[in-house]
């Protein structure tokens, strides 16, 4: 029921008083309980920190615009009318799906939900379209350039077993850079890496991921090896930052450096950097294992995705030429 209460709209995302939260508790649960303590830490933790980052920077721009909660239908049009042409439509709406929570999380009337607001949606989203600018995948035969290209300098063996490892698992960048030594178990089979938290996987249920034994030359296992050895890394995070001088940080790589890495790499090979990010591993893999003829279920059971309907642009892609009605004519 936490979920009812929150995201709330709070200037600064610190934790909530009672003041704050009783007003919103009466209207969601219908009760007048007073809330201790140990509610308030509940409430100000059932959703994630980069959610709330999300909603207060949404919340900032809406208010530094001229918005208020509560706002009129009009109001919220006029917002949209007023960036129909800096924001992408992703973003305007994310907004509006913002200022709607704010809105019910305050047990206030949702301008967000009449008639108007949702028909400036459907406007800007006819006027400009919904395809969303995504990163290229970076796919098998380019990794492999990508790899051949790199040296065995403290860097070039970290650079390595991020791109192996992250392109094997399907990762997102933030659970690949959260992996911690005591997150690595090694079997015959090659590594079982325990993912203990996710973007789909808030309340930290876990889920493990094989990272076979490579048949290629270039295997991710043996290049993790190689960068745990060198590095002497026998605990806490598994990627860290490495200076110019190829001196090994322990604090831990961010995920913004993931992005950093790629395109670094992509541009010795000759491809656009800018076309790539962080991304490009997760998307390079199930499209390469589309390619290959590997099944979504299997796929899926690697990179995590909920559903057929989350991979099918990858899948979509990736057989983009298989079995092409024009090749059997041309």
């Amino acid at each position: 029921m936490f979920e009812q209460l929150l995201p709330r709209y709070n200037l600064h995302l610190s934790r909530p008083t009672k003041a704050e939260v009783e007003p919103v508790n009466q209207y969601a649960l219908n009760c007048t309980y007073d809330l201790t303590d140990d509610v308030l830490d509940l409430v100000a933790n059932s959703i994630s920190e980069s959610t709330r980052r999300a909603h207060q920077s949404d919340l900032d721009h809406f208010m530094a615009w001229g918005g208020s909660v509560p706002a009129s239908p009009q109001l919220v049009a006029n917002y949209l009318a007023a960036h129909v042409e800096t924001l992408a439509v992703a973003t305007l709406v994310r907004r509006v799906a913002t200022i709607s929570k704010a809105h019910e999380a305050k047990g206030l009337e949702n301008p967000c939900r009449t008639a108007l607001v949702k028909a400036a949606l459907r406007g800007i989203k006819r006027m400009r379209g919904t395809a969303q600018r995504q990163a290229r995948p970076l796919l098998r035969d380019d990794l492999f350039a990508v790899l051949a290209a790199t040296d065995d300098s403290p860097k070039g063996l970290r650079d390595r077993a991020l791109l192996l490892v992250g392109f094997a698992g399907g990762f997102r960048r933030s659970e690949l850079v959260g992996l911690d030594c005591g997150d690595v178990e090694r079997v015959r089979q090659g590594l079982i890496l325990t993912l203990r938290r996710s973007k789909t996987d808030q309340e930290g249920a876990g889920r493990k991921i094989g990272i076979p034994l490579g048949r290629s030359n270039w295997c991710p296992v043996a290049a993790l090896e190689q960068w745990l050895e060198a590095a002497g890394i026998e605990d806490g995070p598994l990627f860290r930052r490495v200076d110019r001088h190829g001196h090994i940080s322990t604090e831990r790589l961010s995920p913004e450096a993931v992005c950093l890495v790629v395109r670094e790499r992509v541009a010795t090979i000759g491809l656009d950097p800018s076309a790539y990010s962080g991304h490009s591993l997760r998307a390079g893999f199930a499209t390469s294992a589309a390619q290959a003829g590997v099944s979504t279920v299997k796929i899926r059971a690697q990179t995590g995705h909920a559903s057929d309907a989350m991979l099918s642009r990858y899948v979509r892609d990736g057989e983009i030429f298989t079995g092409n009605a024009a090749g059997y004519l041309l």
